[in-house]
């Protein structure tokens, strides 16, 4: 089921977030995102080979696939982009990512299909034509990938920000925006402390993000923030939690007891 975050008539944003379905708990809820304008469609982070024959049939009703401008991937893990090829065979998009994955991504795809279709994104970011709209390439560096981006969506209002402010729930969860912060703390921390670089890193982006007009900050994983009470409360938290290599200590680094 697609979830509607913005539509005027003419550009659009849906989230998919049940396509991932797994009863036995092997993958880990994720979700999709698709943004339309003027006949012109962008998909962003589209998963691997679970989410591909759902995403589509799920898209048709919005917007043809085969007429895809681009998929945007924020880095290159098995749920943001291992489905790659089979949009590449199908389809005549092209696929931006990060400058550090450009020659890693084609190690999903058969030889010969990424040839002219890889646009690299350079580290400081770019703006991204779709339509009569635009899409910023934002960096999140280390957040949690060497070379991560996040997207911006100005017209929208929407950052979908990849795996920062990821939250480990349902997918039924998934499709509601968080409304108690405090009570989201425990799907999000532990994640976050794991997979986030370090504090200085998280302080940087949150000051970026604090720039940026927004009425939805979307994450990869779980839940949406919306309004801007909601997205600050995260920002703020996210600035002063220790994380990644700032919980490293030297007990971390043992060789293995026999």
């Amino acid at each position: 089921m697609a979830i509607e975050l913005y539509n005027d008539g003419e550009h659009a944003c849906l989230m998919f977030a049940d396509l991932v379905d797994d009863p036995n708990d092997h993958a880990v809820q994720a979700n999709q995102f698709l943004i339309v304008d003027s006949g012109h469609g962008a998909l962003i982070d589209p998963g691997g080979n679970m989410t591909y024959n759902a995403l589509r049939m799920a898209m048709h009703a919005r917007f043809p696939p085969n007429g895809l401008d681009y998929v945007l991937a924020s880095h290159a893990d098995p749920d943001i982009v291992a489905s790659l090829n089979k949009w590449l065979v199908h389809t005549e998009c092209k696929v931006m990512v990060s400058q550090v994955w450009a020659r890693f991504v084609p190690h999903f795809c058969s030889i010969g299909s990424t040839d002219n279709r890889i646009i690299p994104i350079p580290d400081p970011g770019l703006h991204i034509r779709l339509g009569k709209s635009k899409i910023l390439a934002v960096p999140a560096h280390f957040l949690h990938s060497e070379g991560n981006f996040q997207f911006y969506d100005p017209k929208a209002k929407i950052l979908f920000s990849g795996d920062m402010g990821a939250s480990m729930v349902d997918h039924d969860d998934a499709m509601q925006p968080v409304k108690d912060f405090d009570a989201h703390l425990r799907s999000m921390r532990g994640f976050h402390q794991r997979y986030m670089c370090g504090q200085k890193v998280t302080r940087y982006w949150a000051d970026m993000v604090r720039e940026l007009d927004l009425d939805w900050l979307v994450p990869q994983h779980g839940k949406p923030f919306k309004g801007k009470a909601m997205i600050h409360a995260f920002l703020d938290w996210i600035s002063d939690l220790p994380c990644g290599i700032d919980l490293m200590t030297p007990n971390h680094y043992r060789l293995p007891a026999s």
